[in-house]
């Protein structure tokens, strides 16, 4: 028969109570988890790796019960995870946003393009695990104006353009007067050399270089609309590359802006929309008979 001290060494300490229950807990978490995942059940690991969320998103429950940490204990796991999670999010996604295409660059990493026409965008990333886009903030804001200019009748790009080519038709002008400046300049001269050729009185001195100056002043002017004709055709071209970037850019909005008309009819609806993907997929999983069995 054992002795006192025997029974009292396989006496349960509550400290070692407690960490054989969170040993527990932390197999039955990963057993559910591999359950899920043998089951193909997508809803169940989304409510594993983020029960918090889960519960008050989908659930609408006003639990605040933590279980990140037992989340944690799959971190490292999450590449693999979000890849896994992808197919069946993507499939989803075709359907409620078909005008987004994704690339997986890395291993559970995605980038969103918008539309499959040339010069489309990269506006940015698939959060799959959050089930969240994460869009580019210069291209989303560039289409979020687009949709503002278009109640106005105006494109993205109508002031830049209507700059610029106010500015090519001031080069054309200076390119355009070099014979009435050529002559100009000959009539200055001719000014200037009558002036020098002045003789003055001393009280005259100052009138007469005044008057000296100014012509002087009017020769430079003339000189440097000169040099900058010279260049005026390169800058033209310039221009000219930069409207028909401009004007592409306006293109691409255009289509863009009309993709997401034709599915949300217009830019609030489109951005209700994403704010909450994450409950209306999660809610489409439930849906297609991946239930809580809590439920």
């Amino acid at each position: 028969m054992p002795n006192n001290n025997e029974e009292a060494n396989q006496e349960v300490t509550p400290g070692q109570a407690q960490l054989d229950s969170s040993i527990t807990q932390k197999i039955d978490y990963l057993q559910t988890l591999q359950s899920a995942l043998h089951d193909h059940d997508d809803r169940q690991i989304y409510e594993l790796i983020d029960k918090t969320r889960y519960d008050r998103e989908v659930k609408k429950s006003r639990s605040t019960t933590k279980t990140q940490h037992l989340a944690d204990l799959v971190a490292d796991d999450h590449e693999q995870l979000s890849h896994y999670l992808s197919e069946n999010l993507i499939d989803y996604l075709g359907k409620t946003y078909p005008f987004f295409y994704y690339d997986e660059v890395r291993n559970g990493e995605f980038d969103i393009y918008f539309g499959n026409w040339w010069d489309r965008r990269k506006f940015g990333k698939l959060d799959v695990l959050n089930v969240a886009f994460e869009f580019d903030d210069t291209e989303y804001a560039k289409l979020k104006r687009a949709f503002e200019l278009d109640a106005l009748n105006q494109r993205y790009n109508t002031e830049n353009i209507a700059e610029i080519s106010a500015n090519s038709a001031e080069l054309q002008k200076l390119i355009d007067g070099q014979d009435e400046r050529d002559h100009q300049k000959e009539d200055l001269r001719k000014q200037l050399k009558e002036v020098s050729q002045k003789s003055t009185l001393p009280w005259d001195s100052g009138k007469v270089k005044e008057e000296r100056q100014g012509i002087v002043d009017q020769l430079s002017k003339l000189a440097d609309d000169d040099e900058e004709a010279i260049n005026a055709n390169k800058k033209i071209k310039e221009n000219d590359e930069k409207i028909l970037s401009l004007s592409k850019e306006d293109t691409i909005l255009t289509y863009e802006k009309q993709s997401i008309q034709q599915k949300f009819e217009d830019f609030s609806h489109f951005e209700s929309h994403n704010q909450s993907l994450y409950t209306d997929y999660l809610t489409n999983l439930i849906g297609k008979g991946q239930v809580n069995a809590d439920d």
